[in-house]
């Protein structure tokens, strides 16, 4: 049977069928870790994700015999366009059978509807921010995916190459033991940097006090610290409370580390969370009606691993050791809660100040991944 494409309709019925089968279509992959399906349902959502203020989107599925075969959104970021001069559009949400038709039809649909509105270049898979999923997945398919990054079959990639599409970018990731202790090093990095700087270390007793007192200077910080990272989007006013409302009010307080200077300016932060990959796939990302029991575990901080969800630093402290300082606090707390190993997540591959951190912890670069690109 020939492949029919179907524009989808941003709806919650809709949108639920998309990302839906985006889990099925991993059923008995052991490594492949499911989103909340509501979560990727209100990312689709104009009237839901604050990023559409800057942000066009399309999402497709394509269907053989009216079974679904595969799903690709069609992003347009204007911010980063004028930002970087391109007239570059996105691919993200991509999945696909091992199948040349299916794919061509897919990839065919996102790019007309991308060339109609101006656009000359393709990148992907990417979200409408750096904080949706991002980079296709090239190298450790065996190993178990975590709740910030994207799995896909080994096919994929071979997919993307036949179509004509090249590195953009790389990103790798590591895991990385907890010591025993602080490195010896770090801490008397640690030692110099606070004094020298007259840094203070923050401790929170409740969620709120964070949330109230530098919520919205933890993601300003964000967007000073990644400016000029690989396809950067500023976060907005109305995407910052949106974040705000959604992390930090779940986030385990002995996961963040916040530091201060002497005028309680924000100058570094760590956000790191228990790692939800086996409560998600238990739940096959649904709350209801007893997925919230598997999500229980890691909110209480039940489990062995720990994703390093991302470390800000104020410019002006960068490659100064702040970070250091931030694992200096962290690292005992980490070994309280019972971690013993940490998801290091995406950093660029040529990003040498963030993978140096590394150095002193015993680790293993177990994952890569890309962004590809092609003109249109």
């Amino acid at each position: 049977m020939a492949v029919e494409i179907r524009a989808v309709e941003p709806v919650k019925k809709e949108l639920k069928k998309f990302v839906k089968f985006g889990i099925d279509h991993y059923n008995g992959n052991d490594c492949f870790v499911p989103p909340l399906v509501m979560d990727d349902v209100n990312t689709l959502r104009p009237d839901k994700n604050p990023a559409f203020e800057f942000c066009e989107a399309q999402s497709f599925m394509a269907y053989r015999d009216n079974r679904p075969v595969g799903r690709i959104t069609a992003i347009i970021n204007r911010q980063v366009n004028e930002r970087s001069g391109e007239k570059n559009m996105r691919f993200g949400f991509v999945e696909f059978i091992d199948d040349n038709e299916v794919v061509d039809a897919l990839f065919d649909a996102a790019i007309k509807w991308g060339k109609q509105r101006g656009m000359t270049t393709i990148t992907g898979p990417m979200g409408f921010s750096d904080l949706d999923h991002e980079g296709m997945l090239i190298e450790g398919f065996d190993r178990l995916g975590t709740m910030a990054t994207i799995y896909n079959y080994p096919y994929y990639p071979r997919q993307m190459e036949r179509m004509g599409f090249e590195k953009d970018v790389d990103w790798v990731e590591y895991l990385i033991k907890i010591p025993d202790g602080i490195p010896e090093k770090h801490q008397r990095i640690a030692d110099i940097v606070q004094r020298k700087y007259n840094l203070k270390i923050l401790r929170f007793k409740s969620r709120k006090k964070i949330k109230d007192e530098y919520g919205r200077a933890l993601f300003d910080l964000i967007n000073e610290a990644y400016n000029d990272l690989y396809g950067y989007s500023p976060l907005t006013p109305r995407q910052i409370n949106h974040y705000i409302d959604l992390y930090l009010g779940i986030l385990r307080l002995d996961d963040i580390s916040v530091i201060v200077d002497a005028d309680n300016k924000l100058v570094a932060v760590g956000i790191s969370m228990a790692s939800f990959s086996n409560a998600l796939r238990k739940s096959r990302g649904r709350i209801f009606p007893f997925g919230w029991w598997h999500l229980l575990k890691p909110l209480r901080g039940k489990v062995d691993t720990v994703d390093l969800l991302l470390i800000a630093v104020k410019p002006e402290y960068q490659s100064k050791g702040v970070n250091a300082l931030l694992f200096a606090d962290l690292i005992p707390r980490y070994i309280k809660t019972g971690y013993r190993q940490a998801e290091s997540n995406v950093e660029l591959e040529g990003n040498e100040n963030v993978q140096k951190q590394w150095e002193y912890f015993e680790r293993e670069q177990h994952k890569r991944r890309r962004a590809y690109k092609k003109s249109i």
